[in-house]
């Protein structure tokens, strides 16, 4: 059976009208009637049968034109939905986001002012299927092949209370908080590892007196006393009240990578925007 016969079919048996659908197709009649005819030699079975000036579906042809309409309308609308979902996936910006997500989600509502683009976000270190991964490291080495990467080097400070002895302070040295007790972000975030091994190049471990998997929550918990904790300079947005941000005299410093692996048009054009805007952020 060919697709031809078969969409033939589905037009005469809607009509049950040959020159109509005839009109309808752009073909001749007798072409249109011989399409029928192969299509019921092949079969086996009569398809229409003649009723007065007309033609009816007989059993065998109405049983065909209900199980093949259905298959048919999707056919015709195939192209149509393989279209919208081409154009849909070019306007759709596949995120993969690890490190500094308050400032990439910051950057996407801004974006989002600008153009209507979609964004699908999100947080999943074995993911790979993306078109822009946002991740952080102690010191990052080398690129990957065939995409476009931007490093973002950004110094960590220590975020401590307003009070008491670290009142008057601008910088501090590893080794006077190592009695310190910690609050920070759960050990599962890379930000978590970098700082670990901030202490561990000084000999000790932090002590955990609390892990939150929200900054904002680590802001709150220092600010209240609770602890001191390690503080990105730029990505985690305004310092709190009630919060003081000590420079480290070792130089501690994070880098954050923004690797772009699409070429589509809407990739790239956030992936220019993000890291303006993440650029931007050292002179706010």
């Amino acid at each position: 059976m060919e697709l031809t016969q078969l969409k033939y079919f589905c037009e005469v048996a809607g009509s049950q009208h040959v020159t109509r659908s005839a009109e309808k197709l752009h073909v001749a009649q007798p072409a249109l009637s011989m399409a029928i005819r192969r299509l019921e030699d092949e079969l086996g079975v009569k398809l229409f049968e003649a009723k007065g000036r007309g033609i009816v579906l007989t059993e065998a042809g109405r049983y065909m034109y209900a199980r093949l309409n259905p298959v048919m309308e999707t056919l015709e609308s195939l192209p149509d939905e393989v279209r919208r979902m081409s154009e849909s996936r070019r306007a759709t910006v596949r995120l993969n986001i690890m490190a500094a997500s308050a400032c990439v989600t910051d950057a996407v509502i801004a974006y989002r002012a600008l153009r209507d683009t979609r964004f699908r976000m999100v947080q999943d270190v074995r993911l790979d299927l993306c078109d822009i991964r946002v991740t952080t490291c102690l010191r990052h080495e080398g690129s990957e092949e065939g995409c476009r990467e931007y490093v973002f080097t950004e110094p960590v400070l220590l975020a401590v209370p307003d009070t008491g002895k670290f009142r008057g302070l601008r910088a501090i040295s590893l080794a006077d908080i190592r009695e310190e007790e910690f609050v920070c972000l759960a050990g599962t975030r890379l930000f978590r590892s970098i700082c670990d091994r901030f202490c561990a190049g000084e000999g000790f471990m932090p002590r955990i007196v609390f892990e939150s998997d929200t900054p904002s929550a680590v802001h709150n918990l220092i600010a209240s006393g609770c602890g001191v904790g390690f503080w990105p300079a730029y990505t985690w947005g305004a310092t709190p009240d009630h919060v003081r941000l000590l420079e480290l005299k070792e130089g501690c410093s994070r880098d954050i990578v923004v690797t772009c692996s699409s070429e589509r048009e809407e990739a790239a054009a956030f992936y220019t925007f993000l890291t303006e805007y993440m650029e931007k952020l050292k002179n706010s």
